[in-house]
Parts: C-alpha cells; sequence; structure tokens
C-alpha cells in the first residue's frame, strides 16, 4: 500500500472512522478543529452520527450516552477543554463506560497560546475529577503512531470498559506525514453482556457511578484497579531506542521524543553511550519496564515541555536505581536536538565519562 500525505488531525479523524466510529460529538477548539471538522464532513455520508455540541461539557456526557450502548463514540479537545470534562471522565471510569477522547495539547495555564507543549499530561494521567480512577492513556510520537493508537484505543475501551485517551501535543496535529492506513486490526469484545439496549427480553441494567449501599462502592473501585493492573501487565507500550548498553538514558513522550531520537544519534556519533526510553502508554505508567532499564543506566536525563510532570512518574519508577535529571521548556517553546545534546554532554561529563 502506497503512503499518503496526511495532516495529523484529519489522519487522527480518518483512523477513528476506519476504527469503527459511529458517534462524534465535539465543540471547536485550536489546535485539534480539524477532527471535528473532518468527522462533520465524513460521518454523515457514512449514515453515522455527528454533532457540533453547545459545549465540551455536552460533547463528553453525549459520548457517555453512546458509550452506555456499547457503541463506539468519541470526542476531541484540547487542554481548558478537557478541562471542562474531568468529571464526567470520572464518572465514565466508575460506571464503566468505555469512550475514546483525543487531546491535543497547547500551551497553559489558562487559555495559554495555540503553540505545541505537554502541559496537560497530569490532567490526563491523573485526572481532575473526584475519586480513585484511571483514565488509559496512548501518545504518539508520528502521525502513523496516532493513526495505529487510534485504533487501539477504540479496542482498549470497549475490552476494558474505560475511557481511553489519545494524548498529543499540537505539533502533531498540524504536522503532514506520509502514512498509511491499514485495516482496523482488533476482534472487539461483545458488549451485549453489559450494554443498555432495552429491557424487553432481560432483567434490567443499571451503568451508574452513583453507589449508596455499604461496601458497595469499594468494591467497584477495588474491580477498576484490578483491571488497570491488567492493562499494566497485558497491554503495556514502550518504545526502547539503543538503551541497552546506554550509559545516560533519556525519557520523553510524544513529538518531543523524536526530536530526543535525533539528539541520541548525534550523542551516539559523539562517542557517548545514550539511549531513549519512550512510554507510549502514559496511563498506566511503565514502572516495571523503567526500572528494569534504569538499572544498568548510570543516570536518567528526562526531557519534556513543561516544568516537570512525568518527571515525577519516571522519579518513582526509577526508584532511585540511578541518578534523575530534568530538562524542560513551557509556554509552548520547542527544544531543538542541539539544545538536548549540550544538556547530554555536561550530564556525560557528570557521571564521570569525559567526552
Amino acid at each position: 500500500m502506497a503512503k499518503v500525505l496526511w495532516k495529523g488531525n484529519q489522519a487522527i479523524a480518518q483512523a477513528a472512522i476506519n476504527a469503527g466510529c459511529q458517534c462524534y460529538f465535539g465543540y471547536p477548539i485550536t489546535p485539534q478543529s480539524e477532527i471535528g471538522e473532518y468527522m462533520g464532513d465524513k460521518l454523515p455520508l457514512l449514515g453515522r452520527t455527528f454533532i457540533t455540541a453547545e459545549s465540551e461539557l455536552a460533547s463528553i456526557s453525549m459520548v457517555i450516552g453512546a458509550g452506555t450502548t456499547g457503541t463506539k463514540a468519541m470526542t476531541s479537545s484540547s487542554s481548558c477543554g478537557i478541562a471542562l470534562m474531568q468529571e464526567a471522565i470520572s464518572a465514565m471510569c466508575c460506571a464503566e463506560v468505555p469512550g475514546v477522547i483525543v487531546s491535543v495539547m497547547r500551551g497553559g495555564p489558562g487559555l495559554g497560546n495555540i503553540a505545541s507543549a505537554q502541559g496537560d499530561y497530569f490532567q490526563a494521567v491523573r485526572g481532575g475529577g473526584n475519586g480513585d480512577y484511571k483514565t488509559i492513556v496512548l501518545s504518539p510520537a508520528t502521525i502513523q503512531e496516532a493513526i495505529d493508537l487510534m485504533y487501539r484505543a477504540f479496542h482498549l475501551s470497549l475490552k476494558y470498559r474505560n475511557p481511553v485517551m489519545l494524548l498529543a501535543d499540537g505539533i502533531l496535529g498540524q504536522m503532514m506525514e506520509p502514512v498509511e492506513f491499514g485495516e482496523y486490526p482488533y476482534k472487539d469484545d461483545d458488549v451485549s453482556k453489559w450494554a443498555l439496549s432495552g429491557a424487553k427480553e432481560r432483567p434490567p441494567r443499571n451503568l451508574v457511578s452513583l453507589h449508596m449501599p455499604d461496601g458497595e462502592l469499594e468494591k467497584i473501585s477495588d474491580r477498576i484497579f484490578e483491571k488497570y493492573r491488567i492493562v499494566a501487565e497485558k497491554e503495556m507500550l514502550v518504545d526502547k531506542f539503543m538503551t541497552d548498553d546506554a550509559e545516560l538514558i533519556i525519557t520523553a513522550f510524544g513529538t518531543t521524543a523524536r526530536i530526543a531520537k535525533s539528539a541520541v544519534k548525534k550523542a551516539r556519533k559523539a562517542g557517548m553511550k545514550v539511549g531513549l526510553f519512550r512510554p507510549v502508554m502514559l496511563s498506566p505508567f511503565p514502572e516495571k519496564e523503567l526500572f528494569e532499564t534504569a538499572k544498568t543506566a548510570r543516570m536518567i536525563l528526562d526531557i519534556e515541555l513543561n516544568q516537570g510532570q512525568m518527571l515525577q512518574d519516571v522519579k518513582a519508577s526509577v526508584f532511585g536505581a540511578c541518578p534523575v535529571e530534568f530538562l524542560g521548556r513551557s509556554g509552548g517553546g520547542l527544544l531543538t536536538d542541539t539544545q538536548m545534546l549540550e544538556k547530554i554532554t555536561a550530564l556525560y561529563n557528570k557521571i564521570g565519562v569525559r567526552v
């Protein structure tokens, strides 16, 4: 199959269509508005549902409504728009309602700007909703990977009855790359055992997030966290580049990791044993995988387009196996591979290997 040049946001939308998305509900916000525009153009022609909602709150609420019937539904937004969805996302996790959420990050805090940033890592993996829950979070570094992860997002959402978020930074949504669209590769789970389809020939069902009887909510919490443990064990995705003999390992996600890979290649040419550990699944976080990698390294350098958010998960996972340093930039500014290489060189000298 020949590759074709696609813009990131439009490729994400087409991947959702290929994955069988039946309903899209969204409210426009830069830098992801092309996702909704593309869906609005294509879905009605396929006899599927597209609604421009009156707000992000309405969008995610419509996803819940469709998800309770076992229908593949999604929404997309950016940063401050995703912030408005947090209560509903918490409710989805508790009620075990599937749905896909695309977050294309912009600069923050507040309304911020429309430049590429990674300041919504906490928002995605910690969440701002109440109680104990996790959103499954996938983070692409290329447009091709965004396509593949959209397929996976719909599959995991139905399989584990949990919202799945595709977390991309603004540059990925706006850039263009040659890609190919394969067939949807997953066989999805049967939803008939839990979906709300009308109780004509079966007992009534409830999918709710309010559980008042003594001990009931605790049982649900235990069950959904066992589900997250299984996701971490069976579905984890990481990308390791030249880490086997690395003395200094970079951790990074999204498009920052692409730039970091270039810095790693330059460092190797300069005689430095540097590698890259990229979490593709950010939540649950690849704690075991990173710890095992860190045990053979002399230092970790975490690089992000924020003030150090994934850094907390990196330090917790490394658990003292080696020192952890940080290089970041926020407000929508990018880090170049040259800037990364300067930091790498300084740290490489610091660990006692002169270059």
